[in-house]
């Protein structure tokens, strides 16, 4: 009997033991839990405070280069949502303040800009105002040009591909071309001064140029069956013009000419037609049977013969009245032209130029 008794004392002791451990261990894993569970939290919490006593911008002037398009009509919220997708600034908010704290930050153009990844916002701002971030090709195409001009221009200023520029003008659709225009470019791509994206096509351009030209003939009142022979005129104004001031009196020369079933006898068609260049001409050019030649048919040419502007289409919408028949350029330096109703008074302004052994510009 005692020694059961001392087994059971024995076996008594062994479950405390056990029970005693068991309660340690799960204690020990408890803590460990709860210790986990505050360490992981801290871990948050310090992400968290972190992240909230962060700065929200980048204090550098950035490196390396990104390029971000600014679209027409961007706002400053979508500018800077387009800056910081673009790791141009390290948050939106912090170019919404530094745009606000510049004024000039209205003034941000659409375009493709070069800019630096993590820049500070204000640097941000300023390269977008500055000129020489912003990737566009600026042309200028003057007055009087014609399209093989026009051609060379862009591919010098514009650096466009001149085998896709003459694609595209092969393809009258493609760049908007109006049925008046009969197929070809010349006269209808209006000179301006344009300023083209980086991605900007060859046929893109010369599109926005015909429209512009469109755009214009719209605003002045000229009906699109009225488009062609306006411009047919005003390119002979544009090309025979010494100066603008003299371009309502040429228009109305033309005018008159037409009505009374005169030969034009323009030498800027002339060179048109011989596909030449100059100020006169000679007796075998002027002897080239060509629909341009103007000494040789009556009437307009076979079409326009440069770009004109728009002042050269505002004088033959509203040449002044008058019954000049002839006129001559007699100071090729100033472009001083001299106009005439009679044969003998056109006689005489000719003489005034041919002193010094030169011809002007003019019908015979």
């Amino acid at each position: 009997s005692s020694r059961r008794e001392r087994r059971g004392d024995k076996a008594r002791v062994r479950r405390r033991r056990r029970r005693r451990f068991r309660t340690f261990l799960s204690l020990v894993i408890t803590l460990g839990l709860i210790a986990a569970a505050v360490w992981g939290a801290w871990g948050g919490l310090k992400g968290m405070i972190s992240t909230i006593t962060a700065p929200d911008d980048w204090p550098g002037p950035g490196s390396g280069t990104v390029k971000v398009q600014i679209s027409e009509g961007a706002t400053g919220q979508s500018i800077a949502d387009t800056l910081q997708a673009a790791g141009v600034v390290k948050t939106s908010k912090a170019f919404i303040k530094a745009a606000k704290a510049d004024p000039r930050a209205k003034d941000i153009q659409p375009g493709t800009y070069r800019l630096k990844r993590q820049m500070s916002a204000a640097g941000a701002v300023a390269l977008l105002l500055d000129p020489a971030s912003r990737l566009i090709r600026r042309v200028t195409i003057r007055e009087g040009l014609r399209v093989s001009d026009i051609v060379n221009v862009l591919v010098k200023e514009g650096s466009m591909k001149r085998s896709a520029l003459n694609a595209a003008l092969k393809d009258p659709p493609a760049i908007g071309l109006p049925k008046s225009a009969k197929g070809k470019a010349e006269g209808y791509l209006f000179p301006a001064t344009y300023e083209f994206q980086p991605d900007t096509s060859e046929a893109e351009a010369l599109r926005t140029m015909v429209a512009r030209g469109q755009q214009v003939m719209t605003d002045l009142g000229v009906k699109k069956s009225q488009q062609r022979t306006v411009l047919i005129k005003a390119s002979l104004v544009q090309s025979e013009g010494g100066s603008v001031k003299d371009f309502g009196k040429i228009a109305r020369v033309v005018e008159n000419r037409l009505d009374d079933g005169m030969k034009l006898q323009l030498d800027s068609t002339v060179h048109y037609g011989t596909h030449t260049k100059g100020v006169f001409t000679t007796p075998a050019q002027r002897a080239d049977d060509n629909p341009y030649n103007t000494y040789l048919h009556t009437g307009l040419p076979g079409g326009p013969i440069s770009a004109p502007g728009e002042e050269a289409i505002k004088a033959v919408l509203d040449p002044p009245k008058g019954k000049w028949l002839y006129f001559v350029v007699v100071n090729l330096d100033t472009g001083e032209t001299k106009f005439a109703t009679t044969s003998a008074g056109h006689s005489r302004n000719v003489a005034e130029l041919q002193v010094s052994g030169a011809a002007g510009r003019g019908p015979v």
